[in-house]
């Protein structure tokens, strides 16, 4: 055709239906090729793409988007199904300003039935898809993907729970191979290696079944019989597993990388009238050796040399390995320091804790609920625990912070990674409502370093200095050159720049937004008030801040409930009487860009700051 590849052919997925098993394969070999060209320029989640081809191209084959709704368990596993569904022409522009988005959006393609940046929630909106496609009498079939790594949160099973008794075409397709983003962990991994290891154990089932179904007069009624109780004799026969205890007819497990026996159990399961649950065995990381030996190493990765690999497997400097070894240089004194992580442990720098202190380390999978009543558990009895977290993810955590953490007064520190704007991972992962949400905690101390020195200073107040729950906030990335002169002051819980006019104009912000902030005032002849505790906040800062003409605020989070909203109460409720500016995230819904460019655009760079300045 035209000398075409097979994957420049593919326009749509109605496409798919068209070829043979064999230029399937090869487009499945095409599709990894482009995966790993476009990740290594453009950075993005590799490892979980490369796992899932042969499926999607199955469900794709099998099934007709949008009739048919798939929804993403993460998200980030949707790279061959954007390629797939018309948009392989744009996916040099994934996780750019402008492209396209590195998880599922709704808005960006018919054929993305829902956003899933977060883990654990496909079976839930699935079953309600389904709910929705039987109500408005709409025979189309929704079917969950979720990954093994998901299958660890507790959502999850709430899903399950309900799902078991769905009235919709409901398929759940469990991807399990054997990781989440590092290590599967726990005894749900465990079972399920369990299963993987005895393929010929199921097989078992369905011989019996065939045989049932061929004995004349009541080969089928026994069947059915067997199938509809609850008997001994049927868990003898048909060696249940949990799902099908819950209600879902069981397929697999199944080899994931075989598109063959994928199509047939998706068509298999299109004709069963009840919930099912397929069952796969993929590897993440297939057909990229370096993301084949080291998965949890290439799951989230920035831009690489496909020769020589990538290159977040050093341990260069940044706010997440500062944050590992200096938790490290604290264990070493004191043996109840505790690190914990949510599946997370090359992410948030833990995995220098995990080499140093194995016992005193604690990765939960991908539970932060959990997590942190855990840790609330450990400091209640007697421990220091360290949970370390993405800004984003700790958002699922609030009502455990405030319940488990803050009404028991324990002393739990939340490290929080990738606070403020994180770039190309777009509005499902920006840091930007941490200081917001743990304001409105009870008891609860905020620290925000904006240097790795600022940072072992805080974490050492958040362990020694507070008595019950603190947490700190650091940023993506290394800290700014610019701010290298901050290691010759003191560590304060704040520190006032003055400016060229006593009482004139005064900024105050916090974090890395200073780099920005500092040389703008600098130019503008204004004072800078630098926070490094963020709340609680005494009364002298606010007596200070009266003391000049006009206040600026600069904050890299959002406005409602910030420490910007929060001050300028205060300093209204104290009979402030000169003029206050605030510039902060006024709409929480920040696009994928770059920090850089983002910055520009809400007016949060030094050009920006400098025009806000002008204000009177």
């Amino acid at each position: 055709m035209n000398g075409l590849s097979i994957l420049q052919r593919i326009n749509g997925p109605g496409d798919l239906k068209m070829l043979s098993t064999a230029e399937l394969n090869t487009l499945a070999e095409e599709i990894r090729e482009r995966l790993i060209e476009v990740v290594s320029q453009n950075g993005g989640h590799l490892a979980s793409n490369l796992g899932v081809v042969e499926l999607t191209i199955a469900l794709h084959r099998i099934f007709t988007t949008p009739k048919d709704a798939i929804v993403w368990d993460v998200g980030h596993q949707s790279y061959t199904h954007k390629m797939l569904t018309g948009r392989r022409d744009r996916i040099d522009t994934i996780r750019t300003e402008g492209g396209l988005s590195g998880f599922p959006k709704p808005y960006e393609s018919e054929h993305d039935a829902f956003v899933a940046g977060h883990a654990s929630t496909s079976i839930s909106a699935a079953m309600g898809l389904a709910e929705a496609k039987r109500q408005r009498g709409d025979d189309g079939y929704v079917i969950a993907v979720i990954g093994d790594g998901a299958f660890t949160g507790g959502m999850a099973y709430e899903g399950l729970n309900n799902a078991g008794k769905a009235r919709g075409n409901l398929i759940i397709i469990l991807n399990d191979n054997d990781m989440s983003i590092s290590k599967s962990v726990g005894s749900v991994a465990n079972y399920l290696s369990e299963i993987r290891t005895k393929p010929a154990y199921f097989r078992f089932k369905d011989s019996v079944s065939h045989l049932l179904e061929r004995t004349p007069v009541v080969g089928r009624q026994i069947k059915d019989a067997l199938v509809s109780s609850k008997s001994k004799l049927k868990t003898a026969i048909y060696h249940n597993t949990f799902f099908e205890d819950l209600g879902f007819d069981y397929l697999g497990p199944i080899d994931g990388h075989d598109i063959d026996m994928l199509c047939g159990a998706l068509m298999r399961a299109k004709r069963i009238s009840r919930p099912v649950l397929i069952h796969i065995a993929t590897q993440k990381g297939k057909g990229y050796q370096k993301a084949e030996e080291n998965p949890g190493a290439y799951h989230g990765v920035s831009s690489f040399d496909i020769e020589k690999g990538n290159p977040d497997i050093s341990n260069e400097d940044s706010f997440s390995t500062a944050f590992g070894r200096a938790l490290v240089g604290q264990a070493i004194k004191d043996p109840s320091i505790c690190g914990i992580t949510a599946a997370m442990k090359y992410g948030t720098g833990l995995q220098f804790f995990k080499h140093k202190y194995p016992n005193r380390f604690y990765d939960v999978g991908i539970a932060e609920e959990h997590a942190v009543t855990f840790a609330s558990g450990l400091a209640t009895g007697g421990l220091r625990p360290v949970f370390a977290v993405y800004s984003t993810f700790l958002q699922r955590c609030y009502d455990q912070i405030i319940h488990d953490v803050a009404l028991q007064h324990a002393h739990l520190v939340l490290a929080i990674d990738r606070a403020g704007l994180v770039g190309q991972d777009g509005e499902t992962h920006q840091g930007i409502y941490d200081v917001s949400m743990l304001q409105s905690v009870p008891t609860m101390a905020l620290y925000s370093p904006a240097t790795y020195r600022e940072l072992r200073h805080c974490l050492n107040a958040c362990l020694y200095g507070e008595e019950g729950p603190c947490a700190l906030r650091y940023p993506r990335g290394k800290e700014d050159e610019r701010l290298a002169f901050l290691d010759d002051l003191p560590c304060e819980d704040y520190h006032l720049f003055p400016g060229k006019k006593k009482g004139g104009k005064v900024v105050l912000t916090y974090g890395r937004l200073f780099a920005e902030v500092y040389p703008a005032a600098q130019k503008a002849g204004a004072a800078v008030l630098k926070l490094t505790k963020l709340f609680p906040l005494g009364e002298d800062v606010c007596e200070l801040l009266c003391s000049y003409k006009a206040v600026y605020f600069v904050e890299e989070g959002i406005r409602s409930g910030g420490v910007s909203e929060r001050l300028a109460s205060r300093l209204a409720e104290s009979g402030y009487r000169g003029r206050i500016h605030i510039r902060a995230i006024e709409d929480g819904i920040i696009p994928q860009a770059s920090v850089e460019s983002t910055l520009a655009h809400l007016g949060m760079d030094e050009a920006g700051i400098a025009r806000f300045l002008e204000q009177e």
